[in-house]
């Protein structure tokens, strides 16, 4: 990739702005975000982008104890204002001493080649732009900007580390920022775009040009009428529907989605003078009929969503996930007791499960019900999820007793690895393992909930 480097300001100080922005305050090609309070129990990057930034910076150190000093600080709330703009980050950074260091992190900038294959391919996919603006980087975004040969995501090698300490590789201080940066991408995949040397303002506007123009010929350019928008014989041209939606701001409004329901729908009352057929349970054909009055009321309201088209269909769910879920939303004994002899557990049983589903739906319901054997590769990223988990020394002492479960020796309180790479707390409730929260990519944080009301067992 060929690019080139801003050397930003040279007196350390960081550039302040004028006017406010989401996540920080942005001048021209340049945004500053305030110090991030500290940071304790949580994994630094929550979404696949951020973690490909942390990948990056693992795979390019070469000293795993300067990352730790340096994942400690950013966790302290050690890292001032991040100023971000092209080809650069920078922050002061404090030790534990008092001292402060300037450090910088460099990113290469796509050239003005690379950024014109980026927009062709932006204006031909409008959905890229808005998942952007909704804040996400959706996986095939980042494939169709590599197919584009636009490498958006650094990669080894790519972060590129300078710091006032003199250090010739990855220092605390360096490190300690790119974990702050990992937090600041999660909130806007844009700041990776400034890196590469577009703030978001430009972007837009140079997609919009893009897109009337390419409206504009589309319009005007002879053919048959069955391709790219144009018209038939007798017909009126018309625009491709992405040229429309990337021009947006040319074009008029379209009229509002009708408004949602303020509620389900009521299901038809079936207490009538007379007694229902042989067999029928008009109590559970009622509670049944409400049931999908109120998801069909969800699956509306998460269709009219922004970026609903970008997200994967549900799961369908087995007769034994569903009787859970029934289970989760009724406080009728009589139906519980009917959806644990239906679905083949005993009531104690249900009631655990409903427990896991309010925490996870059936993802947690398989965490609590399911065992099964990691595979090398999938052990692999467990284990080494639980070294890195703890600062040196700080780690409990865990049994692993298969299946991707540990327990915290000396305590009623269990981890659980889920085939999702989420850590999930248990806790020992009357000799049965009970959820005790939801799940995480931090298995610190799941481990805290865990304990929250352990009972010591003595060990």
């Amino acid at each position: 990739m060929s690019g080139t480097y801003d050397g930003g300001s040279e007196d350390g100080s960081l550039e302040g702005s004028e006017d406010g922005s989401v996540g920080g305050s942005a001048g021209g090609d340049e945004r500053t975000f305030a110090a991030l309070a500290p940071s304790q129990g949580r994994a630094f990057a929550q979404t696949w982008w951020g973690r490909a930034w942390l990948k990056a910076l693992e795979d390019t150190a070469l000293d795993g104890q300067q990352l730790k000093r340096g994942r400690r600080q950013a966790r302290e709330g050690a890292v001032g204002a991040v100023s971000v703009r092209p080809g650069r980050i920078t922050a002061v950074v404090q030790d534990r001493d008092g001292t402060a260091q300037r450090s910088d992190v460099l990113l290469q900038q796509l050239s003005e080649e690379e950024w014109d294959r980026f927009l062709d391919m932006a204006v031909d996919r409008a959905g890229h732009i808005a998942a952007l603006l909704d804040r996400e980087m959706p996986p095939h975004l980042v494939e169709d900007a590599a197919g584009a040969g636009v490498e958006l995501l650094p990669g080894i090698g790519d972060l590129e580390p300078e710091c006032g300490c003199e250090a010739w590789d990855h220092c605390p201080h360096s490190a300690a920022l790119c974990y702050q940066m990992a937090r600041l991408l999660d909130q806007d995949p844009f700041v990776l775009l400034l890196m590469r040397g577009r703030s978001e303002r430009r972007l837009l506007d140079e997609l919009q040009v893009r897109s009337v123009a390419r409206a504009a010929r589309t319009k005007e350019e002879p053919g048959d009428g069955t391709r790219d928008g144009g018209a038939r014989s007798g017909e009126e041209a018309g625009v491709p529907a992405v040229a429309a939606f990337a021009a947006r701001g040319h074009l008029p409004p379209l009229p509002a989605p009708p408004p949602l329901p303020p509620e389900p729908g009521q299901p038809p009352a079936l207490d009538t003078e007379g007694a229902p057929p042989a067999g029928i349970d008009a109590d559970a054909l009622e509670f049944l009929a409400a049931d999908a009055a109120a998801r069909a009321l969800r699956l509306l309201s998460e269709a009219l969503l922004p970026g609903h088209e970008q997200q994967p269909e549900e799961p369908e769910l087995t007769p034994a996930q569903d009787a859970v879920r029934l289970a989760a939303t009724t406080s009728d004994q009589r139906l519980v007791a009917r959806l644990a002899s239906g679905s083949g557990r005993r009531p104690a049983e249900l009631e655990l499960a409903v427990r896991a589903w309010k925490y996870g739906g059936a993802v947690a319901l398989a965490v609590l019900e399911d065992t099964w054997a990691l595979e090398p590769e999938a052990l692999a990223r467990a284990t080494a999820a639980l070294d890195a988990a703890w600062e040196d020394g700080d780690r409990p002492r865990l049994r692993a007793g298969g299946g991707g479960r540990w327990t915290v020796a000396g305590t009623t309180a269990q981890l659980r690895y889920g085939r999702d790479g989420r850590w999930w707390p248990y806790r020992k409730e009357r000799g049965r393992w009970a959820p005790a929260g939801p799940g995480g990519p931090d298995p610190a944080a799941a481990l805290a909930d865990a304990l929250a009301e352990d009972v010591p067992t003595g060990e």
